[in-house]
């Protein structure tokens, strides 16, 4: 077992840094550890461990802004913002039952650091358009900040954005800086029963284009919706669409999606309580879970497709002839995809990808040796890969911060 540092603030990161970087010793950078099994299993000298530089140390809910160390939990902070009626509006996902760990242990640099967002992705944006500030220490054991705590911060590279989603290969996080958002009084959700998957595809791009703003869109074949409690009665495929807002705006917007919708299918819909379930199991990505302490060795792999929303349908078709099972968010632009066993079959997962016009296929879960074997995140082409290349000589020259985490030899 590597060596755990365990920095109590910023100072002890740049000497914990500088220890590395002398002494030739890589570091694994994690907070909470919830997120360990993403990515390419490292074998590192030592972890990390930032879980301990926690706490909030700005809330302006009148500004909109929120700062906070590194290691602090998300459902600390929002529950924190819950208070005052307001949310994280990009809906950061809980990987914490897809991988068997306890949820809810993920932190705010870890949210960051692996830019994580939800069902509202496609109007508010990934964890990266909600940073505003950070603070961190390079490879090189430099402390640095970028940005501040407003919008309009920004001169020359945006590095809050620019380092969200390097799973801490750049550098590691020690405070940050969000922008928060007015929670919506109440939610309902509109359904529509019986479709296949590319009449779902259809009706979900219909709705989110349409005036009525649809801040959710989802499709869940029979056997996956058959798992989500909140619409496990409904015996058919489940294609939902979510209305957040005032009472009164919600139920004029159900109204005409109804009538837009009524002849494409069965229609029902959720009250405020099941919505908020659903659309959590939805974010959580919970048919494929893990039992809390599961083996993720043995664990059934799953991927994290985006593609064009249209897309979305041909990708699942490809890989349902292989006993895998879909579920799609983002109106079809996400598709999260179970493997019917162990074997990642990734060639055929990426030719899919290729086949429907293009997009990004993420190994999620699997084992550790098809995760050292198989590219984990979507191959770089050239001028991407020299991009990336020269963004870890210039953050991280010794390759000391999680080294081979997202590439290999990165």
């Amino acid at each position: 077992m590597s060596e755990r540092l365990c920095p109590r603030d910023e100072a002890d990161v740049v000497e914990a840094v500088r220890w590395a970087v002398s002494n030739a010793r890589t570091l694994d950078v994690a907070g909470s550890g919830s997120k360990a099994r993403l990515g390419r299993p490292l074998q590192t000298d030592a972890t990390l461990e930032l879980k301990g530089l926690s706490g909030v140390t700005l809330y302006e809910p009148e500004e909109l802004v929120l700062s906070a160390r590194a290691g602090t939990p998300v459902a600390e902070i929002e529950a924190l913002v819950a208070a005052s009626r307001q949310m994280l509006a990009f809906e950061p996902m809980d990987f914490g039952p897809l991988l068997g760990v306890a949820p809810g242990g993920g932190t705010l640099g870890g949210l960051i650091a692996c830019n994580l967002a939800g069902p509202r992705r496609p109007s508010a944006g990934a964890a990266r358009d909600h940073a505003l500030g950070i603070r961190a220490v390079s490879g090189r054991a430099e402390a640095f900040k970028a940005g501040g705590r407003v919008v309009k911060n920004v001169t020359g590279y945006d590095l809050p954005r620019g380092l969200s989603g390097s799973y801490g290969t750049l550098a590691a996080f020690t405070e940050l800086t969000i922008k928060v958002l007015p929670r919506p009084e109440t939610v309902e959700t509109l359904l529509v029963l019986g479709l296949d998957d590319a009449a779902a595809s259809a009706v979900m791009s219909a709705a989110v284009g349409s005036y009525y703003d649809v801040s959710g869109a989802a499709h869940l074949p029979a056997e996956v919706a058959a798992t989500i409690p909140a619409i496990a009665g409904a015996g058919a495929a489940v294609t939902a669409l979510r209305l957040e807002g005032v009472q009164p705006s919600i139920l004029h917007r159900r109204g005409k999606l109804e009538a837009m919708l009524r002849a494409h299918g069965t229609l029902s819909f959720l009250d405020a309580d099941a919505s908020r379930d659903f659309w959590q199991a939805v974010r959580d990505v919970t048919p494929f879970a893990l039992p809390e302490g599961g083996d993720g060795e043995t664990a059934k792999v799953v991927w994290r497709v985006s593609v064009a929303p249209m897309a979305g349908p041909h990708v699942g078709a490809a890989l349902r002839e292989i006993g895998a099972r879909c579920l799609y968010d983002w109106a079809g632009g996400l598709v999260w995809i179970e493997m019917p066993g162990t074997e990642p079959h990734s060639a055929r997962v990426r030719a899919a990808v290729a086949g429907a016009g293009g997009g990004h296929a993420t190994l999620i879960r699997a084992s550790a040796a098809a995760r050292a074997a198989e590219e984990v995140f979507q191959p770089l082409d050239p001028i991407t890969g020299a991009l990336i290349a020269r963004m870890k000589n210039g953050f991280d020259p010794g390759r000391v911060l999680s080294p081979g985490r997202m590439y290999a030899g990165v």
